[in-house]
């Protein structure tokens, strides 16, 4: 069994460290000027000016069960989407806001389809939930609203309550948690109460505006087992790194713990649909972050920002296909997998996963050897080896590298697998190693 033990959370993370890989999924009316999520803000837009994207919104090629079918068959395991982003929109049929996908030329519960063709392929769902809203008339004006340079911008919180809008998210909480049968993750975004920026009243937001204690044991009282970040600035289960690939396993800032992380990345640089971004990753950097962020002991949820009319477009589906084709053969290398026992070292180039109960060894070749791959301190603790891939062995000798050569290494705690010249098909080829 794995040696690792993670600060106790309050939710169920027993399937979530098993299953390692999902979908995020940011949609709204951000699609339509597809020219970033924060477009709002970025550009600061009057509300006249963002107004046109409501009434045109119109996702008629939309069709959530094709969604989860390509989710499915990228191997990803669950499913996280916009309910409502920083603009406010509300991707449900909300009974306390008129700012939703049902008064759009949309006309129906967008979420509630989404949760019902993932539900059907058997993936696990969540709930994404913006603590920001640009839109809520009681959303106070800070250095991150659209109004912000607005002349005599401190003016226009006159009236403002927080409290009323802390209320309103209480409210739109218990409809998510209650009317969608049962939801596997909450992921709140975001806290930034650190911030300040001009003015005194130019201020960030935090736990204490959003009610976030009250906000998360709403959350807890309806769906007792439900997966919460900690973004409202209160610890919870899972700990939430973005845009970064970490490089050691994620501990809590206070009291080293090891903690249940997962990082959350995009194809491209943008969360929503960004037509014109140009800046998608290469197939092979899709894998290693896969790879590299099981092999840390986290799990990877990665982002598609679907068009305005509902569908992925050609360059994110060249992504999940990435991923498919991949995972169709060494999914048993993240599924149920964690990082290696700490006498387990990779050589340069290379990763390890273990499976949890530590009965076999993963090497993923992010280059691949000619000829031998040298594994100290595995000798005498292999039984057998093979490409993942097809199951083919790999025979392997201990000690040295069984070579004529001069040079070649001599060390009594080596393990050398005996490679073939050609490199496998696969993108990151993968040795399984079954321990004595």
């Amino acid at each position: 069994m794995s040696s690792y033990v993670t600060k106790k959370t309050p939710g169920n993370t027993a399937w979530f460290t098993h299953d390692r890989f999902g979908m995020f999924i940011h949609w709204g009316l951000y699609a339509m000027p597809a020219r970033h999520e924060w477009v709002k803000s970025n550009e600061c837009m009057t509300e006249a000016q963002y107004d046109r994207y409501f009434q045109y919104f119109d996702p008629d090629l939309y069709d959530p069960r094709q969604w989860a079918a390509m989710a499915k068959a990228a191997g990803m395991k669950y499913a996280v989407m916009t309910a409502k982003h920083h603009d406010g929109f509300c991707m449900f049929d909300s009974a306390y806001t008129d700012y939703k996908c049902t008064n759009t030329p949309a006309g129906r519960d967008l979420l509630r389809e989404y949760v019902e063709a993932f539900r059907a392929e058997g993936l696990k769902v969540g709930f994404y939930y913006s603590l920001l809203d640009w839109h809520h008339p009681d959303f106070t004006v800070d250095m991150l609203h659209p109004r912000r340079n607005d002349p005599g911008a401190e003016q226009l919180n006159a009236g403002r309550d927080m409290k009323r809008y802390s209320a309103y998210m209480r409210n739109q909480v218990r409809e998510l948690l209650t009317n969608y049968g049962k939801i596997d993750i909450l992921w709140f975004d975001f806290s930034y109460s650190d911030h300040q920026s001009g003015e005194p009243w130019m201020k960030g937001k935090g736990k204490n505006d959003w009610e976030s204690e009250a906000l998360i044991a709403l959350a807890r009282s309806l769906q007792p087992e439900i997966i919460i970040d900690n973004r409202a600035e209160i610890d919870q289960d899972l700990w939430t790194p973005e845009q970064y690939q970490p490089k050691s396993w994620i501990r809590h800032p206070d009291t080293g713990e090891l903690v249940t992380w997962e990082a959350c990345q995009t194809f491209s640089g943008s969360w929503g649909y960004y037509r014109d971004e140009m800046s998608w990753k290469s197939p092979e950097m899709l894998l290693r972050m896969l790879i590299e962020t099981v092999s840390l002991g986290g799990n990877l949820l990665m982002n598609v920002g679907p068009t305005a009319r509902g569908y992925f477009d050609h360059r994110a589906c060249k992504a999940l296909e990435v991923y498919g084709q991949w995972m169709k053969y060494n999914s048993r290398s993240i599924y149920g997998c964690t990082m290696a026992e700490p006498e387990l070292k990779a050589p340069a180039d290379c990763r390890f996963t273990q499976s949890q109960d530590g009965t076999r060894l993963y090497v993923h070749l992010f280059a691949y050897p000619y000829g031998y791959l040298e594994l100290p301190g595995l000798a005498g603790k292999v039984e057998y080896a093979q490409f993942l891939e097809d199951g083919s062995e790999l025979t392997f000798t201990e000690g040295r590298v069984e070579h004529f050569s001069l040079g070649a290494t001599r060390q009594e705690d080596l393990l050398v697998i005996n490679l073939p010249a050609v490199k496998p098909r696969s993108l990151v080829p993968v040795i399984e190693l079954f321990l004595k």
